[in-house]
């Protein structure tokens, strides 16, 4: 007990100069970190990952899981340390200097509000797709759909911090059913030996043929590429997007309730979650559906493996199910999005020497960083004024994939410095450390380039890559290059004042 005691003191003095309030308490957390976990990638993209190799997808997410466990690993060893800190990107800063600091908070930033826009054009897109199969069309009101979702959920993030962990735990414990329910389904047609006629799945254009629900569907013909290697190595590429935002409980901790016993214990259940809402859902998908069977439509979209699934159980209803619970999805990663985009301009604005820049580094009376959060709420309210114009449109396409390219970079700096704090004075031995970090350091960092490596194999991503190495080579060589000239200017300052206290004549002691 003296020694919790003792650890909690220790946060309270780094608390000195944190002005948010630690209302997340601990099953926030948690389920702020299952919800990170789970997009609307697993829904929806699902088949695309399964079509291109087959029941080998399964150790592919297993294989990126584990790595970006140890990024969470490396973040959640720093923010033990410093748990006042608002943002992971502060390490880059501390360890890898203000250039890097500065490139990496900017550049988070931007990417945060590209991933937002998608989001609330997706949400809108769902939100269509939903009451379409009830035969009723708001094709014509996206845009009134897109701002309505916006204004809500800028107003969760504004009333409280306690509010908005209590909107993504309703909002995770709803993805955590639909799976849960789908599993559950998938074990009891297997122990029946269910078999199902041949159906058309809303989404997709072919009919899907019957079949039986039966392991033989995963191990029949099993090969590790059935689609070539190229395929495999595509595969590691989408299934790192689908683990994107994974980072997010990482901005979560300076208004954690005993961050340092909540936070190990959210990173830890990393695998755990892993296994059951992954490679659990997964194996479950392809007990019941041939995996030869997702074929993509005639436009390249796949129909959703969880409404095919339902469809195969009798639910009619399915496709409505889903969409249902994607639009909670693709709400939760729009109202965690305005959380950390919130908490990172805030960040950025209180280092900023700009006066107008230090005017969003203030927080409310309800201790957010309300002015940071509109402000980064009106820059994703210019989607729909984006997608309005075509020519505007296609470039903010090449920009937002190019952003998921970007964040391969956040990542890698990210475990630089967190190898950087392992050599420094800060490391804390008895803290939440990282095991085997030389190893597992660089064996997260090597993951990372093959990751980006990969993007150059496909002519779809193969431009947003190199948007991505434009970006690091334009804007993170104008970071250096102004740190190196603030730097020769203090060096410059500080050499102007010694020379000045040299030539003052001494003061003899009699006068």
């Amino acid at each position: 007990m003296a020694g919790n005691e003792e650890c909690m003191q220790d946060v309270e003095e780094l608390d000195a100069e944190n002005q948010m309030n630690r209302g997340l308490k601990n099953r926030h957390v948690q389920f702020i970190a299952i919800g990170g976990t789970i997009g609307t990638g697993l829904f929806l993209g699902s088949g695309k990952s399964i079509s291109l190799t087959g029941p080998s997808i399964v150790f592919v997410y297993i294989a990126v899981g584990i790595i970006m466990f140890l990024l969470m690993r490396a973040i959640g060893e720093m923010m033990y340390r410093d748990p006042s800190q608002h943002t992971f990107i502060n390490f880059i800063t501390r360890y890898l200097g203000r250039g890097w600091g500065h490139f990496a908070g900017w550049t988070y930033w931007i990417v945060l509000i590209l991933i937002g826009m998608s989001e609330i054009t997706a949400v809108s897109t769902y939100f269509v797709t939903f009451f379409d199969t009830f035969g009723i069309d708001l094709s014509h009101w996206k845009w009134l759909i897109e701002l309505c979702f916006l204004v809500a959920l800028s107003g969760i993030n504004l009333i409280a911090v306690k509010v908005f962990g209590e909107a993504e735990f309703w909002f995770s414990m709803i993805k955590i059913t639909l799976i849960c329910g789908m599993i559950a389904t998938a074990v009891v047609m297997l122990v029946i030996g269910y078999h199902y006629p041949a159906v058309q799945i809303t989404g997709s254009d072919h009919i899907s043929p019957a079949g039986h629900v039966s392991f033989s569907n995963i191990t029949d013909g099993f090969s590790l590429a059935p689609n070539g290697w190229l395929a495999l190595l595509m595969s590691f590429q989408m299934v790192f997007y689908a683990y994107q935002m994974i980072e997010f409980i990482g901005v979560t901790v300076s208004e954690t309730q005993n961050p340092r016993k909540v936070l190990p214990k959210a990173i830890n259940e990393i695998i755990l979650r892993v296994l059951i809402f992954y490679v659990g859902a997964l194996v479950a998908i392809m007990v019941i559906v041939p995996w030869r069977n997702f074929q993509p439509n005639a436009d390249g979209s796949f129909a959703s493996p969880f409404i095919m699934v339902f469809k195969y159980a009798g639910l009619d209803w399915a496709a409505a199910l889903v969409f249902f619970v994607v639009i909670t999805a693709a709400s939760s990663a729009l109202n965690s999005l305005l959380y950390s985009a919130g908490r990172h301009l805030y960040q950025l604005a209180k280092e900023s020497p700009s006066p107008a820049m230090q005017r969003l580094g203030v927080v409310s009376k309800n201790h957010v960083p309300a002015r940071a959060i509109v402000v980064s709420a009106l820059m994703i309210v210019l989607s729909p004024i984006i997608n309005a114009f075509p020519q505007v449109s296609s470039a903010f396409v090449l920009f937002s994939s190019a952003s998921s390219a970007v964040i391969i970079f956040i990542y890698t700096l990210t475990m630089i410095a967190h190898r950087r704090y392992r050599v420094s004075g800060d490391f804390m031995a008895d803290g939440y450390v990282m095991p085997a970090y030389k190893f597992t350091n660089t064996l997260a960092i090597a993951f990372f380039v093959f990751v980006f490596c990969t993007l150059f194999i496909s002519d779809d991503t193969r431009g947003s890559a190199i948007a991505a190495l434009v970006w690091l080579i334009v804007f993170g060589g104008f970071c250096q290059w102004r740190q190196h000239l603030e730097d020769r200017d203090l060096r410059s300052a500080v050499n102007k004042v010694d020379r000045s206290r040299r030539s003052r004549p001494k003061v003899s002691a009699d006068k």
